[in-house]
């Protein structure tokens, strides 16, 4: 079975490190792939080996037959769709929701399979009519990080972003200190707390990454975040104003005792549900589904 995997995005973002992700995962277990990207992630590809070339309108057109092809980006639902590539598998990331233009009707109508990243986004899905048959879930999956939950920290944490969907602007306003990353899997290993603040989202990768890490996670109470920040439990959910983020914040910043059970179950529960291995699991059965 020979997989084609088109991506159009030009940065390292969320969606790409999953393609990365599972692109290694598929590579250990022997199955045949073959890669048009962009950017960054297609310079990683061809620097570890991987068939990769610039994505186009064109090159999806003229690629090779292949067993299936999943399209990871909107772009790439696109250009596959209308070049008529079948079985098409397409990744669903973003939590707003579907278009009901003609275009969108028809591109949506070529799919044979939807891999969504939450239940949220698959309840996205269903809005715009499509069938539960054609939708899976498929939560994204994080490397482990070097965990040290027990380590003296206290940097709260966040991630640098421009995007005005995101809540930088709320967690400023808290008048806390907070250190902006543009590098988590470095940074987190000095970090007491992570917070990631935003209007929407599918799932929140980075949230993952932090639990990962043994970093506890304050979050907007948006999308998919509920399904791997569960209050209390693995986490802290929030509303986006700046008085209920410090409040938050502040519980786990001098509550020792929360500190401690969030990270120990935000680990337990990573383990169950969220690692790459998971999501190699759950895609290549998905895949199974249509080749069988």
């Amino acid at each position: 079975m020979r997989i084609l995997h088109i991506d159009t995005g030009d940065t390292m973002r969320g969606g790409q490190w999953q393609v990365l992700s599972l692109g290694r995962g598929l590579r250990s277990q022997g199955l045949a792939q073959g890669f048009l990207a962009r950017g960054e992630l297609l310079a990683r590809l061809q620097e570890e080996g991987f068939e990769a070339s610039e994505a186009s309108w064109g090159s999806v057109r003229r690629a090779g037959p292949a067993a299936i092809t999943h399209a990871h980006d909107a772009r790439a639902h696109t250009w596959a769709a209308l070049a008529l590539r079948r079985p098409l598998v397409v990744s669903r990331r973003v939590a707003f929701a579907v278009k009901r233009g003609l275009l969108s009707r028809l591109k949506y109508s070529r799919v044979d399979l939807f891999l969504a990243v939450s239940k949220f986004v698959a309840g996205r899905l269903a809005e715009a009519g499509v069938a539960a048959k054609r939708v899976r879930v498929v939560y994204d999956g994080a490397e482990p990080a070097a965990r040290v939950t027990l380590r003296p920290r206290s940097i709260i944490l966040a991630p640098q972003f421009d995007d005005p969907m995101k809540g930088s602007v709320i967690l400023k306003e808290t008048g806390l200190t907070v250190k902006y990353s543009t590098d988590l899997v470095a940074d987190l290993a000095d970090a007491k707390v992570f917070v990631y603040l935003t209007y929407e989202e599918g799932l929140g990768s980075a949230a993952l990454l932090a639990q990962a890490a043994g970093v506890p996670v304050v979050a907007s109470r948006v999308g998919g975040l509920p399904e791997i920040v569960e209050h209390e439990e693995t986490g802290l959910l929030t509303e986006n104003n700046p008085e209920a983020v410090r409040r938050a914040i502040e519980r786990i910043l001098y509550d020792p005792n929360l500190h401690r059970r969030l990270a120990i179950n935000a680990l337990q529960r990573f383990d169950e549900r969220f690692t790459v291995e998971r999501m190699v699991e759950a895609t290549v059965a998905a895949y199974r589904e249509l080749t069988s």
